[in-house]
C-alpha cells in the first residue's frame, strides 16, 4: 500500500494509527470555520470505519502494521500485497462501509426515540451515508477501487489488472478534481476546499501507484508460493498457458492470474507440445535476472 509521512498517534494491538496531515489540515479548518463537533464526530466515524477493516484483515490472518486516517476514511498498510486471496481482498474492503451502515441504523433509533437530538442524529446519518458512499467509488485507494482491482483480477493476469486499476483510478481522481474546482457556489459561497483537497490527495497518491506497479507486481509474483499453498493441500484445479517456444520468460510469467496456478504449455513451431512447465519453474528463471529475458526454447532445449 502505500506509505508516506504522518503524524505518530497511537498502537492498538500491534497495528500503529497515523493521523494522515489531509485530516491535520481539515481538522484545522473546522476550527477556524466553527465546525469542530462535527469534525469530531467526523473522526470517529472515520475511525470505526477502519476499525471494520483491520477486524476482518485480522481474522483472515493478514498482518496489518499500520493505519492512516484520512477524513473520508483510511489506508491500511499490509505486508500481504496480491497474496491474498479475492474474496478475501473484497471482504476486507467492504468491512469498512458495512461500519457505516450500523452505525447509520443505531443513529436512527437513537434519534427517532429521541435520545438524540434531530440535527445532530440527522448530520451522523448523513456522515455515515457520504463516507460509505464515497469509500465504494471505484478509486484507488477507496474501499470501491480495492473491490475494482479485486473483481478484475478474476478475468484478467494480474499484471494487467493492476495497470488498468491505477489507470482507471487515475483518470477519475483528475475528474473529482475537475468537478469540485467547477462547484465553485454553494450555499455559503467559496471554493468545496475538503473535496478539492481529497481529489488532489486522490491524484497524487493513485500517481505515487502507477509508478509503483512494477515493485507492487514483483511482490505479487513474490508472494504467490505463500499465497497457494493452502490450494496445493486441498487440491486446486491449474489454468493452462499455451505459449510458443519463442516467448520470453518475462512476456510469460505476465500472463499469470491471481487465485490461479499455472502449468505452461511449451509449443514447437508446429503446434505440438514440446514441454510443460509449472509455475514455480518459471518464476525461478524469472528471479534469475541473467534468463529473464531469454526465450523458453534456449531455457528447455531438447
Amino acid at each position: 500500500m502505500i506509505k508516506r509521512r504522518t503524524t505518530a498517534w497511537n498502537v492498538w494491538f500491534g497495528v500503529r494509527y497515523r493521523i494522515h496531515p489531509l485530516f491535520s489540515i481539515v481538522l484545522l479548518l473546522s476550527v477556524l470555520t466553527g465546525y469542530f463537533i462535527e469534525i469530531v464526530t467526523l473522526f470517529g466515524i472515520v475511525l470505526i470505519h477502519e476499525l471494520g477493516h483491520v477486524a476482518a484483515a485480522k481474522a483472515f490472518g493478514w498482518r496489518v502494521t499500520e493505519v492512516q486516517l484520512l477524513p473520508f476514511g483510511g489506508v491500511a498498510v499490509v505486508e500481504e500485497m496480491g497474496g491474498v486471496s479475492v474474496w478475501e481482498d473484497i471482504a476486507v474492503a467492504l468491512a469498512g462501509p458495512l461500519q457505516n451502515v450500523w452505525m447509520m441504523l443505531v443513529g436512527w433509533v437513537l434519534t427517532a426515540t429521541g435520545i438524540l437530538p434531530a440535527e445532530w442524529g440527522h448530520y451522523f446519518i448523513q456522515a455515515n451515508l457520504l463516507i460509505a458512499l464515497f469509500n465504494l467509488m471505484p478509486v484507488l485507494p477507496l474501499d470501491g477501487g480495492k473491490v475494482m482491482r479485486a473483481l478484475l483480477s478474476l478475468w484478467l493476469p494480474y499484471q494487467r489488472t493492476i495497470h488498468l486499476a491505477a489507470l482507471t483510478s487515475l483518470i477519475l481522481s483528475a475528474a473529482f478534481i475537475v468537478m469540485s474546482a467547477l462547484h465553485v457556489m454553494t450555499a455559503k459561497g467559496g471554493i468545496q476546499l475538503n473535496w478539492l483537497m481529497i481529489g488532489i490527495f486522490l491524484l497524487f497518491s493513485n500517481w505515487y501507484e502507477f509508478r509503483g506497479l512494477p515493485y507492487h507486481f514483483m511482490r505479487f509474483l513474490l508472494n504467490r508460493e505463500a499465497g497457494l499453498k493452502r490450494s496445493w493441500t486441498e487440491g486446486t484445479l491449474a489454468r493452462p498457458i499455451v505459449v510458443g517456444g519463442r516467448r520470453q520468460v518475462a512476456d510469460i510469467v505476465r500472463l499469470f492470474m491471481r487465485d490461479r496456478y499455472h502449468l505452461v504449455y511449451v509449443l514447437d513451431d508446429r503446434g505440438s507440445i514440446r514441454h510443460v512447465v509449472p509455475e514455480r519453474a518459471l518464476l525461478q528463471l524469472y528471479f534469475n535476472e541473467t534468463k529473464r529475458s531469454l526465450p523458453l526454447s534456449d531455457l528447455f532445449a531438447g
